[in-house]
């Protein structure tokens, strides 16, 4: 497969594959099972929804990686991945959810063609997709290996961006901007949810001109009234109702790439308590963009928040964002850093951001997020432009 059918350049895979290589080294690893599906989409471009069956890749200290999975999987995987024919490997439709066989007796036999039977084998055990009956599987079909956790190696290479993935999470921002204006739009007293997020979903997926939207990670998260006290529930197919705010956290997505936006819009006349929280909210946000600075860390930022919030009389802990890029259901966050007080990741040019300081406070919440990018010199640039403020329809 030529590698001008893949996503990217064969350049940024080689990229990719010599910074994964260098962690492996690091670890004392030979080879490495991948099965997240975003570290297996920037390692190879496979792109599928078939992360609900086994399948994954292998990467060792020379040659191209393998792709293994299913093998109707295997033929998009001929579709999308940079690699040959010769590493893409597919086991038999009698494997999948079988209580005779397992997928990963038939992995272990390529472990063994490969020569590393008796390998370190690094495996993502903090991970959606791999299971405890896999890992038993596994290890009891290599006794000889040794299964080695590399939950999130794959993970922290891809903290920094490249120019390639930059430009394409430009364009999920677009799309971000497009969809946060229908939810704003269409947001009105008696409209039902459902169908203001139908039409979410609809400008997400038509995207913008040329760019065309990809399904995000993370469904519409549309809560109202008491129910915005929670931070992840979704939609029901009641009417919007004055009086009450409802936060949109959404993202457009391209080509898997994210940037994640939330507003909040209240149907009525906000209470002064809400519109006190917008001030210091607002407020520690830009205090936050000025400390995500290169050079600094990542508490750096949610210690510039908390600070501006103490001052208003708020109290507000835990995480306040995450690097976010590729990503598959269910999450957009990449699992590695946190914008949080005891997280102390040196902030460096192109790292990714979903900057989230959030308030849910007792009978409401009120989110207001920025997708930013820390730069060579300066404050983080916000990708998304939309305006940054409460939205009120009185």
């Amino acid at each position: 497969m030529p590698a001008n059918c893949a996503a990217f350049s064969q350049v940024e895979y080689d990229r990719r594959l010599a910074k994964t290589r260098a962690a492996m080294a690091e670890a004392g690893l030979d080879v490495l099972f991948v099965t997240d599906p975003s570290n297996q989409a920037w390692l190879t471009g496979y792109d599928g929804w078939s992360f609900y069956v086994h399948q994954g890749v292998l990467v060792s200290m020379e040659g191209a990686p393998i792709w293994w999975g299913r093998y109707m999987d295997s033929q998009g995987a001929k579709r999308t991945c940079w690699m040959s024919l010769e590493h893409i490997k597919g086991y038999a439709d009698n494997y999948v959810q079988s209580t005779e066989r397992h997928p990963m007796q038939d992995l272990a036999t390529h472990i063994a063609d490969l020569g590393k039977a008796g390998a370190r084998i690094g495996v993502e055990m903090e991970n959606y997709y791999y299971s405890a009956k896999a890992h038993a599987v596994l290890s009891a079909a290599l006794p000889d290996a040794t299964l080695v956790d590399a939950t999130a190696l794959v993970n922290w290479q891809r903290l920094i961006k490249s120019d390639e993935e930059i430009g394409f999470i430009r364009k999920a921002a677009r799309i971000s901007e497009k969809v946060m204006a229908t939810a704003m739009d269409r947001a009105a007293p008696g409209v039902r949810k459902n169908d203001v997020v139908a039409d979410i979903f609809h400008a997400g997926i038509t995207g913008v001109g040329d760019d065309w939207g990809d399904y995000p990670a993370i469904v519409p998260l549309t809560p109202s009234g008491l129910d915005a006290t929670a931070a992840h529930l979704t939609w029901n197919g009641a009417p919007m109702r004055e009086g009450e705010a409802t936060f949109f956290e959404l993202s457009g997505c391209y080509r898997r790439y994210h940037a994640p936006l939330c507003r909040t819009v209240y149907l009525g006349k906000p209470p002064q308590e809400m519109l006190d929280a917008e001030a210091a909210q607002l407020e520690g946000i830009a205090a936050g963009l000025e400390a995500a600075r290169s050079g600094n860390r990542t508490c750096d930022i949610a210690q510039a928040f908390m600070d501006v919030l103490a001052k208003y009389g708020i109290s507000r802990e835990g995480r306040m964002g995450y690097p976010i890029g590729l990503s598959y259901p269910p999450d957009w966050g990449e699992r590695t850093a946190s914008i949080r007080s005891e997280d102390e990741t040196i902030l460096q040019p192109g790292m990714v951001f979903h900057f989230m300081p959030a308030l849910w406070m007792d009978s409401w919440g009120l989110e207001t997020t920025e997708t930013i990018l820390i730069k060579e010199n300066g404050a983080a640039e916000a990708l998304c432009d939309v305006e940054r403020k409460l939205f009120v329809k009185d």
